[in-house]
């Protein structure tokens, strides 16, 4: 993969039908405005059913099974290398644009034609497992750490960020850009880096020791 095309705040057409094309574009502020709501709306059902405290835990592993996921798909489903012609045509549309263009502004968060399929299956996925009321309160916690994810993803590319947090998120994430894309995949936060060993610097210090072998 290429580590990036162009440095400018500039779009590539994806697509001949002018539908898609258009909802290949999203504003950066959308996923807050369409999935805040439903966060709290979550959090209410939860409260009816949960004790504060119940609640507060289970947002919490919500939050946290947020940030798996977001490891785990932007590892291996945003950076899986396909072999045929189609799957990088895919692979492209999917994810490979970003690295391509990362300074895009109108492609910087996850479209609601793929958000909104993803997250009603979640939910369902989630119901079958946790009974009424947990499971409210792990999806609000859930939704909630895409919501962060995606904020973050947008202002680490746009915005100064001069918070002793915001500089290292914002450098953590140019690293996966412009250093070595097959590490620092997490973009909220490093912990999973951390615990499958795909940090920059660990990734550079294995790397080291296979070549010395």
């Amino acid at each position: 993969m290429a580590m990036y095309v162009s440095n400018k705040d500039e779009t590539v057409r994806l697509f001949k039908n002018p539908v898609l094309e258009y909802f290949s574009h999203i504003h950066p502020a959308t996923p807050v405005v369409v999935y805040v709501p439903v966060v709290v709306w979550m959090l209410i059902w939860s409260a009816q059913v949960l004790a504060w405290y119940q609640l507060i835990v289970i947002a919490l592993l919500g939050l946290i099974g947020w940030t798996l996921f977001e490891y785990v798909f932007h590892r291996f489903v945003f950076h899986y290398e396909p072999k045929s012609q189609w799957g990088k045509k895919l692979h492209f549309l999917v994810h490979g644009v970003h690295h391509d263009y990362p300074r895009d502004r109108t492609r910087l968060v996850m479209p609601l034609l793929v958000s909104v399929p993803l997250a009603t299956l979640l939910y369902f996925a989630y119901g079958a497992i946790l009974p009424s009321g947990w499971h409210e309160g792990f999806f609000a916690g859930f939704v909630a750490g895409y919501v962060a994810y995606d904020s973050i993803h947008y202002m680490t590319h746009h915005w100064p960020m001069r918070g002793r947090i915001g500089r290292f998120l914002k450098a953590y994430h140019m690293k996966h850009h412009y250093v070595d894309d097959r590490s620092a995949f997490g973009v909220s936060n490093p912990l999973w880096d951390y615990v499958f060993a795909t940090t920059p610097q660990q990734k550079s210090l294995d790397q080291r020791v296979s070549n010395a072998h």
